[in-house]
């Protein structure tokens, strides 16, 4: 019996252990409304500990085969935070799917850009570095490796995008057997052709390369479905540039929906600061239809 007791006894302490140390590595936040709130370090570059932020429920956890939606926040490459998606991520881990807001290099120094170091090219290394991290760690967070959804706004639109499109510019420390590409996309006023002044401008003595991370120059076959919800009166990212790129999107047989809101600017939510200004509610509720759509959200 004594034998027995002291067995029991560690078995407790290693599951304890086991559990703290989870969360430990995790780095447990906050639990809100049921919702879990984790943050974890995806890459290490140089000194920078690059971030992701996750959000879950203990019944999505129950489960296996859970969809993921990593979330790039917009910015123009050198600004904005990953808290801008925080309540995005928790509405969405409410519907039981686990989700992510992903912290990614920006050019910017100490208030001045470009970067002298840091490009869009790094924040799109970063990008797929965060899929490939949430691809690996599928089993852990509960996900089927064949449904993660990869969403941004504006540049983080285009980051999005380039984890499907740009197969240049991997970080030396990934794990090419893993794929970065995403099985859809949600978009919002997403940068689709980077070929204009402000990213020419973050690129400095890299300018030439400005093509090779455009994702309008780079469309193909056999790209993953696609929405973008875009503002007909956006002035940052001309709604043509959205209509080109459809139109070259279903040129080559790709599925790409495209809703254009009469009124609305580059901030589709304005006014509405719930979700950061990126959208609202009424738009939401299409992007759920696209995720059933494809057998994505129950």
């Amino acid at each position: 019996m004594k034998k027995l007791l002291i067995s029991i006894f560690f078995s407790i302490c290693f599951t304890i252990q086991s559990v703290f140390g989870f969360f430990q590595t995790a780095g447990q936040i906050e639990t809100k409304d049921g919702v879990t709130h984790l943050q974890e370090v995806y890459k290490i570059i140089d000194t920078s500990k690059l971030k992701v932020d996750i959000f879950y429920t203990n019944q999505s956890f129950a489960r296996e085969n859970n969809t993921a939606i990593v979330f790039f926040h917009g910015g123009g490459w050198a600004y904005g935070t990953p808290s801008e998606f925080f309540t995005t991520c928790e509405r969405y881990a409410k519907m039981g799917i686990i989700t992510f807001s992903v912290d990614y290099r920006l050019s910017i120094d100490n208030g001045i850009t470009p970067s002298k170091t840091i490009s869009p090219i790094e924040s799109v290394m970063d990008a797929k570095s965060a899929m490939r991290w949430v691809r690996k760690n599928a089993e852990k967070f509960h996900i089927d490796k064949n449904k993660i959804v990869a969403s941004g706004q504006s540049a983080g639109g285009h980051l999005a995008l380039c984890t499907a499109m740009i197969d240049d510019y991997n970080e030396k420390s990934d794990d090419l057997s893993i794929s970065c590409s995403p099985n859809a996309l949600l978009l919002f006023s997403a940068c689709v052709d980077a070929v204009e002044g402000w990213c020419d401008h973050l690129l400095g003595d890299r300018r030439t390369k400005i093509w090779s991370i455009s994702p309008f120059h780079n469309v193909r076959k056999g790209l993953p479905p696609m929405i973008e919800f875009h503002g007909v009166d956006d002035e940052q990212v001309p709604k043509w540039t959205v209509q080109f790129f459809e139109s070259e999107m279903k040129d080559k047989g790709n599925y790409f929906e495209q809703h254009m809101f009469e009124g609305r600017k580059h901030y589709l939510g304005d006014g509405n600061p719930k979700y950061s200004r990126y959208y609202d509610d009424e738009i939401l509720k299409i992007a759920d239809d696209f995720l059933r759509k494809y057998h994505l959200l129950n």
